[in-house]
């Protein structure tokens, strides 16, 4: 029983050592030599060549003429699923338009819950010329900003010290978790300046299912410059209006 345990952790270890070299690809690194995955993981060289070469099978990576790696087309697939999986129905699609024109131009954005991360699922963009620019899929921290106070609403104390570890604070910060969440939920809604990055603010309100849980988070981004206090009020009805209108249409399903 030891050693199927100790294969099985293994076998984790090396999925996840898999998934952290393809996160290594992004828009700046659309390609990358074996050298550079070695140099920004830190594995062994052999340990590297020996994922590259699993992953290249599966079709996960793609060794070019010159020798660099690029995502494989067996990616592709995945990703036709996921944009099939997370495509948002014209009403919610309108929903996120009309905050952001409600809000005078600021970009308008959803997120759900993945571990101790938010993921932002879809986003209209504002039109305002200075902008703060997030990716649809891009991980952020839980436990920051006010989408993060929102989806942190009815977390267990499980949950929100593992994202107090996650955020590398003192065992005092699950506290300070726990009482930014109380206060979204009691408001119906959460602000944060400057929690994540210095200058950007963020206003968020909760999307529930049917059962009133907390399944994803609406909110405004963008300068703090413009997110006064009687700015966040003003943005406040049209807000909580595309909070309750995203939680009627049960775009995330009842699963959540």
């Amino acid at each position: 029983m030891g050693t199927a345990a100790g294969e099985g952790g293994e076998g984790v270890r090396s999925v996840l050592r898999a998934l952290d070299l393809l996160a290594l690809f992004d828009e700046s690194h659309r390609s990358r030599s074996v050298r550079e995955l070695t140099d920004a993981t830190g594995l062994a060289k052999s340990t590297v060549v020996r994922l590259v070469a699993t992953l290249e099978q599966r079709g996960l990576l793609w060794s070019r003429g010159d020798g660099r790696l690029t995502p494989g087309a067996g990616l592709l697939r995945w990703a036709a699923l996921a944009q099939d999986a997370w495509r948002l129905p014209p009403e919610a699609v309108e929903c996120l338009r009309v905050l952001s024109v409600r809000s005078g131009g600021e970009s308008s954005r959803i997120y759900i819950r993945q571990g101790a991360s938010r993921v932002c699922v879809a986003q209209h963009e504002g039109t305002q010329q200075l902008r703060h620019v997030v990716r649809i899929g891009e991980e952020m921290p839980l436990w920051a900003g006010a989408s993060g106070h929102v989806l942190l609403i009815g977390g267990s104390a499980r949950t929100l010290s593992r994202v107090a570890s996650a955020a590398g604070r003192d065992p005092g910060f699950t506290s300070v978790l726990a009482e930014r969440a109380r206060l979204a939920a009691q408001r119906g809604w959460a602000v944060s300046h400057g929690e994540r990055e210095d200058g950007v603010s963020a206003v968020a309100a909760p999307v529930t299912d049917a059962a009133g849980q907390v399944v994803a988070a609406v909110g405004l981004g963008g300068p703090t410059s413009r997110f006064t206090e009687e700015r966040v009020e003003s943005f406040r009805p049209a807000l909580t209006e595309a909070a309750r209108r995203l939680s009627e249409l049960r775009f995330l399903g009842e699963s959540g």
